[in-house]
């Protein structure tokens, strides 16, 4: 009969494990999920204020070329 009471302890520590896990893989797909979004979110501005600094460069270097332009003129 003691074996019986082993038995019943094995199977409700194994359906408590289960439950710990199931809910562990979805707390972990959910911070893969969020973290997916941050690093995505992450790179597009980063590549939009690369985009904006290379703007400045071309603006820049055009205005510079110009002045260049009408005090050669002068």
């Amino acid at each position: 009969m003691s074996y019986m009471l082993s038995i019943v302890l094995v199977v409700i520590g194994l359906v408590l494990l289960a439950a710990v896990a199931i809910r562990l893989r979805r707390g972990l797909r959910t911070l893969r999920r969020t973290t997916s979004m941050v690093t995505t979110a992450a790179g597009d501005r980063a590549g939009l204020l690369r985009a904006r600094s290379a703007a400045l460069g071309v603006a820049f270097a055009q205005r510079r070329s110009q002045r260049k332009i009408h005090t050669i003129e002068r």
